[in-house]
């Protein structure tokens, strides 16, 4: 087949998303330090030398597997906590609401699994999800909780450490998961965690009557 001909223009420019995909599922499945380019080149029905004209090193294809296949994930949450103008109790549990079909549906926790786990032999890994997951999920959340307060819907308090009291939880029910479910301990109903600290989130963040006066 000619190299001009459209079918085969079509199949160059998808090779770098399959490839990803591949990525993020090999990633997923064996760590970071076990992942072999072969066997993610394989996956994605490319050799390992089309594979490097794409991506020189495991580190960039990781990075792009975090921009392109996780990052995105994030469009919705930002989109829904853009929703300025609905009361912060209904914000929030949309937020929650979003965040569960994200974790419940993606491979999202096995790679924040992966980057906690092997972040001190790769740090490259930590400031990658650092700067395109972490420190956007906190810089929305942080704005929606400002909001709130400069409507007397949140206490007073700083907007960031509001942020980090409120995903801890949801971390930890995705570690436990990730780490100890498949070990044989107890299943986490992450659904009912997040509906449960929807509410003790809400509980602990009304205003207390000092707070109006």
């Amino acid at each position: 087949m000619q190299a001009g001909h459209p079918k085969w223009r079509r199949r160059a420019e998808a090779r770098p998303g399959e490839i990803v995909q591949a990525a993020f599922e090999v990633f997923a499945e064996k760590g970071f330090a076990a992942a072999k380019l072969d066997e993610i080149a394989a996956r994605a029905g490319v050799s390992k030398g089309a594979l490097y004209l794409y991506f020189e090193t495991k580190q960039d294809l990781f990075g792009a597997v975090v921009r392109e296949a996780v990052a995105p994930n994030l469009d919705m949450v930002e989109a829904a906590l853009a929703q300025a103008t609905l009361p912060f109790p209904d914000l929030l549990r949309l937020l929650f609401a979003r965040i569960c079909q994200v974790i419940t549906t993606s491979r999202l926790g096995s790679v924040a699994k992966l980057v906690i786990g092997e972040s001190r032999n790769f740090p490259e890994l930590a400031r990658v999800w650092h700067d395109e997951v972490v420190s956007r999920a906190l810089t929305a959340v942080s704005a929606a909780i400002r909001r709130g307060q400069e409507r007397g819907e949140v206490r007073p308090g700083d907007p960031r450490l509001h942020a980090f009291s409120i995903v801890g939880p949801l971390l930890t029910g995705v570690i436990w998961r990730e780490t100890f479910t498949p070990v044989g301990a107890p299943a986490v109903d992450l659904e009912a965690l997040i509906a449960q600290h929807a509410d003790t989130v809400l509980l602990g963040l009304a205003p207390r009557p000092e707070d109006r006066s």
